[in-house]
């Protein structure tokens, strides 16, 4: 395989992640909380060993370097259900999983059968001590003030934990809502603005997003017939030799 098709290759390899990418992003934009993510490329270079033409001993192929998720806030959406929480600042919900505890912001929160604050995936809210907010049968009247106080008519039930992270881009997605944070360090917010009835929507912007992944496609496209044409090019010189030989 020549030089000029391997290079092709690694923008061809390039163009698939960030096909991959968008994809999953407009595949969220509805997902409450949910960041859009973005794709870093770079020139890999190889230096060419023996002796070269000039300007040939270099050789850049496209290198995925990263994927890092925006730090954009959504919109705002009020939805007028006590259990409905947005973070209008910086900062995490957390919840406990069945993989130990996850970090998000798609706050809508409903009751368990058993009190149990749960996500829609049915993990318990965390309190800022870690452990799960729950309350009784008796609390009916519920509500939320910005700095995570949980009350009901019968007075104070808890306060809900939020923490915020070193490094962002260190955090992991696990599907479109929770993130895992077990590479980098937490610390709770001191003052988290959180807002009642409300949920924090998506960032994606579908028509910016399609159109992105519209320009990847053609992008796609015109490698991968590159790399056919080059394909069908050595064919064609290699059926010309065996006929001189025949």
């Amino acid at each position: 395989m020549d030089n000029a098709t391997t290079i092709a290759l690694s923008r061809l390899v390039a163009q698939t992640r960030a096909i991959d990418v968008l994809a999953n992003n407009v595949a969220n934009m509805n997902t409450p909380g949910f960041r859009a993510e973005r794709t870093i490329f770079a020139d890999w270079l190889w230096q060419r060993q023996g002796n070269e033409p000039p300007g040939s001993g270099v050789i850049a192929y496209t290198q995925d370097r990263a994927t890092y998720r925006s730090r954009r806030p959504g919109e705002i959406d009020h939805t007028g259900n006590p259990l409905d929480l947005a973070l209008s600042g910086t900062g995490y919900f957390t919840v406990s999983t069945k993989r130990g505890p996850r970090l998000t912001r798609a706050g809508r929160f409903a009751l368990a059968a058993n009190g149990t604050v749960v996500d829609e995936e049915g993990n318990a809210l965390l309190d800022v001590r870690g452990k799960p907010l729950k309350v009784t049968t008796a609390d009916t009247m519920l509500s939320v003030a910005a700095d995570g106080t949980l009350s009901s008519e019968n007075g104070l039930i808890g306060k809900i934990g939020v923490v915020s992270v070193a490094d962002p881009n260190k955090l992991k997605a696990e599907g479109g809502r929770l993130l895992n944070a077990a590479a980098t360090t937490t610390r709770p917010v001191a003052s988290p603005k959180i807002v009642e009835g409300a949920v924090e929507k998506s960032d994606v912007q579908p028509t910016m997003e399609v159109t992105r992944m519209m320009n990847d496609l053609r992008g796609f496209q015109m490698v991968a017939q590159f790399i056919q044409a080059e394909a069908d090019r050595h064919q064609s010189a290699i059926q010309r030799i065996m006929q001189q030989h025949s």
